[in-house]
């Protein structure tokens, strides 16, 4: 069974060859206890080694079964440990952080046994040596009889061929010395035992076979065996399946390993989680800032839409226009010149005006093959035709609320001359409009928006009023709605008027939210402001009577709800407004283009329905006028008119005047009597329009990063309509928010990519530090690391047992610094709320939070590397002297 054929060992001691075994030649049965004396260093610890695989001889032969040994690889020998040799030691070498049952389980383990038959045969070989109720406890809380007993289990669990006992009663006394030996003799029946003591007695007395050792040599075999024949040397093969650990195995040992230490554990892990922490508070502020912008690009970008218009100028050619050419003229010192920009300016400016096809381009945007519409959160449009809307209460006369009539009121519509007055009143005018569209997103209103009371606009005759955060309304817009009185504001402006320093007594006006909702107003489409007489269409707005019938006739708007800007919302399109929806401005196109004037004037495209006068075109050639085409003409006149005139040729025709005479007398009136209007300007004039071809389009991107690709989305338009010789359908734009605003999200990524760099520095430094926590408790697990060893585990499964480590320690510092991260956001989110007003600016992402943790593992992975290299190379024999 095994054979040791003249097994010499030497040992390298600086200069010095110590020669640990001379020439042993020796044959075991399979079935003997045999004891090996001698004195110490006489090489029987060697011999021991040697034939369980944790020492290589120098020369001779270890022949195992009838194989050699001498071609045998490192996994060999771990396997040959593994099935067939179990050690038993003076020391016990259990290991300290394992169970009783874990220790015994550990051989089957690396033999790869189901998890459900290792406790069954640990448990077994356990009452064999009678500690069957001992499974739970640690080594610390037995006996030293007991952990001999235990390391006897452990060497048994694996059915092995050949126990090795070094020394097992050394470190006991006699009672229990004589325990261990009677169990050694019963397990000698069907096992070969070879155990070396320096106690000749026990060897006597339990020992049938008895090798005594002096200077590496045997002197004395007192049952000496020969077999028969021993077959040639060969390659060794391996008894069973190769021994591995599983990596769930290495974490095991590993996390009992740590849980021993469970103080140092936490402040390495800690100590490893401060870089993660300073990663991943940056992540968590960049990615809340980035969010943070977003909003405020969405926001903004809904206040700022990308704006289209039908009829446009290109300002980046009318801004070079003004560059200063002169400029290398030559000047001579005392002069003052003149800078000559507006000739060019004026031309650059006609040369650019451009008109664009936005009936076309509104086409293709709303195609969802071109991508627009994943892009934006809402397309307007805007058209010509005038949305007038009216006080609903007429008692006191027609008011007129939108466009706003304010300044009207107070006589200041016409302050539009020149002087710095005239240009804040121009200002002021262009916010005369307090009725608004709201945008078609309502995912993006329910974000910007807080409903107070009532609720959105859902039907076109819907509106909703809007106030500021303060619970606010103007009074401008209090006075432009009809609710505050315009004539105390009339009396105020001709007070101020004859004296500037007049103070008035103003007090601050409360509306209920009942009230508010209670408003109603009045639709009147621009058509019906004109009436027929005769065939003849006339403008009878300015006729109050009029106006009161058709405003009381009118469709009522009404007030369904109060809004607020919502808190978080960094910016909202619009406040102080009456929001409507884009269905009350298509009902309006729909109510002018359906309407008696405008099918009349449709009917005659070639005759102004408001003079009766056909429309002058290029065409038209001037005819003399003869008394047939004057009295046709005078058949248009009112009746009051006509009849003067026909009154004034009979006179004539009286006093003797000729034909000719009359006619040269009616020529200048009749002159006088043609048109300056075109069919279109009538439309235009009625706010006919159609809902396919607006003069304005609104796209409210996403964001600016969608603002680009629609800005590319256009280009792209543009190069095709080129391409296609369709010059006319290009379209110019000019996009001035986002020359402003385009490189705020970078610079926020710079900075960002900036800080984690710098905070990376503490990570790796953080690592080599785990790192060298490693390397300490690879010198702390040194015996461990012989233990495993010598029950079959390789070097690759005590690197993997490392590894464990590591990972383990960089699991705990990933988790510990994205835990203490997220309770950090807490105070950084409530201070930042504090100073800016901003929510929830720290957010760290689920997806950062993991791969950070994950950074944390490869990170500490890769530092004990070396240390678990080292721990893989340490010699096993070496290893379980240390203490």
């Amino acid at each position: 069974m095994l054979v040791l054929k003249n097994i010499t060992k030497d040992y390298i001691v600086g200069d010095t060859t110590v020669h640990a075994l001379r020439g042993v030649d020796l044959e075991f049965r399979k079935q003997e206890f045999v004891a090996v004396l001698g004195q110490s260093g006489c090489g029987k610890t060697t011999l021991l080694n040697i034939i369980g695989g944790l020492d290589r001889f120098t020369a001779g032969d270890l022949v195992i079964n009838g194989k050699s040994t001498k071609l045998f690889k490192e996994r060999d020998w771990d396997t040959y440990r593994n099935h067939s040799i179990g050690f038993v030691f003076q020391s016990y070498n259990l290991i300290p952080h394992q169970t009783v049952l874990s220790n015994v389980e550990l051989a089957l383990t690396l033999s790869g046994v189901s998890k459900s038959e290792r406790r069954r045969r640990a448990v077994e070989a356990l009452e064999r040596v009678g500690l069957g109720d001992q499974l739970n406890k640690k080594p610390n809380q037995m006996s030293g009889g007991q952990m001999q007993r235990v390391a006897i289990a452990r060497a048994l669990v694996n059915d092995p061929d050949i126990l090795l006992a070094d020394e097992p009663t050394g470190a006991l006394d006699s009672e229990t010395s004589v325990q261990i030996m009677e169990i050694l003799k019963e397990i000698s029946k069907d096992k070969l035992i070879i155990m070396v003591t320096h106690n000749p007695e026990l060897a006597d007395q339990y020992a049938n076979r008895i090798i005594r050792l002096l200077d590496g040599s045997v002197i004395g075999d007192t049952n000496p065996y020969h077999a028969e024949e021993i077959a040639p040397a060969e390659t060794g093969k391996k008894k069973g399946k190769m021994a591995s650990m599983s990596f769930f195995t290495a974490l095991s040992l590993s996390l009992n390993n740590l849980m021993t230490k469970k103080g140092r554990t936490f402040l390495t892990s800690f100590a490893g989680s401060i870089g993660i922490i300073g990663i991943a508070l940056i992540l968590a502020l960049s990615s809340g800032a980035r969010a943070f912008i977003g909003r405020v690009e969405e926001d903004t970008l809904s206040s700022y839409p990308l704006t289209i218009q039908g009829q446009t100028v290109d300002m980046t050619a009318i801004m070079s226009s003004m560059i200063n050419e002169q400029k290398d003229l030559e000047k001579e010192e005392g002069n003052v010149y003149s800078n000559d920009i507006m000739e060019k300016m004026m031309a650059v400016l006609l040369a650019e005006m451009t008109s664009n096809d936005l009936a076309a381009f509104k086409e293709y945007i709303e195609d969802p093959d071109n991508g627009v519409t994943k892009l934006v959160n809402d397309i307007r449009y805007g058209y010509a035709t005038p949305l007038n809307i009216f006080k609903s209460d007429t008692s006191d006369g027609v008011y007129q609320v939108n466009p706003g009539s304010v300044f009207e009121e107070l006589g200041m519509g016409g302050m539009m001359g020149g002087g710095s007055e005239s240009a804040a009143m121009s200002g002021m005018m262009s916010t005369n409009n307090v009725w608004t569209e709201l945008i078609g997103n309502d995912a993006l209103l329910a974000q910007q928006y807080k409903v107070l009371k009532g609720r959105m606009p859902q039907n076109y005759n819907e509106v909703v009023l809007i106030v500021n955060e303060d619970m606010e309304i103007t009074d401008y817009t209090l006075y432009a709605l009809g609710l505050k009185d315009i004539d105390s504001l009339k009396e105020m402006a001709q007070e101020l008027m004859k004296d500037p320093d007049a103070e008035f007594d103003i007090k601050q006006s409360v509306y209920s939210f009942e009230e508010l909702c209670q408003l109603t107003f009045k639709l009147v489409p621009q058509t019906a402001y004109f009436e027929e007489t005769d065939g003849i269409w006339t403008d009878r707005s300015d006729d109050e009577e009029f106006m009161k019938q058709v405003v009381e006739d009118a469709e009522e708007i009404r007030v369904v709800g109060v809004l607020r800007p919502d808190g978080e919302a960094m910016s909202s399109s619009m406040t102080g407004m009456v929001g409507y929806t884009s269905a009350l401005m298509e009902h309006v196109i729909g109510l002018v283009n359906d309407s008696e004037v405008v099918k009349a004037q449709k009917n005659s495209p070639d005759t102004d329905i408001f003079t009766g006068i056909p429309f002058e075109t290029e065409e038209t050639e001037s005819e003399p006028l003869t008394m047939e085409s004057l009295m046709g003409y005078l058949q248009t006149l009112p009746d009051a008119e006509r009849q003067q005139a026909m009154g004034s040729i009979a006179a004539m025709q009286q006093m003797g005047k000729t034909e000719a005479e009359i006619l040269a007398t009616f020529q200048t009136l009749f002159e006088k009597q043609k048109t300056d209007a075109t069919y279109d300007g009538n439309l235009a004039l009625l706010g006919v329009a159609d809902l396919d071809n607006p003069s304005l389009i609104y796209i409210y991107p996403k964001d600016f990063e969608a603002k680009e690709t629609l800005s590319s989305i256009i280009s792209d338009y543009n190069k095709e309509m080129t391409d296609a010789g369709k010059d006319e359908m290009v379209i110019q734009y000019t996009d001035y928010v986002g020359l402003m605003m385009t490189s705020v999200t970078t610079i926020i990524d710079a900075i960002s990519y900036i800080l984690i760099a710098f905070v990376a520095i503490s990570l790796v430094v953080s690592s080599i530090m785990i790192g060298i926590i490693t390397y300490i408790s690879v010198l702390e697990r040194t015996k461990e690391i012989g233990i495993l060893r010598s029950i079959g585990a390789s070097r690759k499964d005590i690197s993997r047992v490392f590894n464990a480590e590591t990972l383990i320690v960089g699991f705990a510092a990933g988790v510990i610094g994205i835990g203490v991260t997220l309770l950090l956001t807490i105070p950084i989110n409530a201070i930042i709320f504090a100073l800016a007003d901003i929510s929830n600016i720290a957010v760290l992402p689920v997806g950062g939070a993991v791969i950070l943790v994950a950074i944390s593992m490869g990170l500490t992975l890769i530092a004990g590397l070396i240390p678990a290299g080292v721990a893989a190379r340490k010699d096993p024999v070496t290893a379980l002297r240390t203490e």
